[in-house]
C-alpha cells in the first residue's frame, strides 16, 4: 500500500470511528495508536494504553510559547506529545529516542515549510 492509499484509508476510518460506525474488525490488530486532542484545545495529556497494543502517541494543540534567545525573548510553536508504551514490549530509553526522533522530524518539517514559502517551492 502507498502512502497515498494509506493516507486516504486512514481518513476513511476515522471518519468511520467518529460517526460511530466502524465496525469492530476495522478497528482490530492494531500495535500503535495516535490519540490527536489538538483540535479540542487540550496541550497536553496522558493517554491511556489500549491493550493489547504496544504504544499510543497522545498528541495535543499547537501553541505559542515563550523562548529566551540571543535577540531577547521569541514566541515558537509548541506541541505537547505524549508517549505511553508497555514496558513488558518496548525499552524505555526505546521509546524515548521514537519520541525524540518524531520531535526532531516536527521540527525539521516546520523549517521546510518556512523555506517552501507560499509557493511550494524549496
Amino acid at each position: 500500500m502507498s502512502l497515498k492509499e494509506l493516507s486516504a484509508r486512514t481518513k476513511v476510518l476515522a471518519a468511520r470511528a467518529r460517526d460511530g460506525v466502524a465496525q469492530p474488525d476495522e478497528l482490530a490488530g492494531s500495535t500503535f495508536t495516535v490519540s490527536n486532542v489538538g483540535s479540542f484545545g487540550i496541550e497536553a495529556f496522558t493517554p491511556v494504553l489500549n491493550i493489547p497494543e504496544v504504544a499510543i502517541l497522545g498528541v495535543g494543540t499547537i501553541v505559542l510559547k515563550p523562548v529566551s534567545t540571543k535577540n531577547g525573548v521569541e514566541f515558537i510553536d509548541h506541541i505537547g506529545l505524549s508517549l505511553t508504551m508497555d514496558h513488558q514490549a518496548v525499552d524505555g530509553a526505546d521509546a524515548a529516542r521514537f519520541l525524540r526522533a518524531l520531535i526532531d522530524r516536527i521540527a525539521s518539517l516546520d523549517r521546510l515549510l518556512i523555506r517552501m514559502g507560499s509557493n511550494g517551492t524549496v
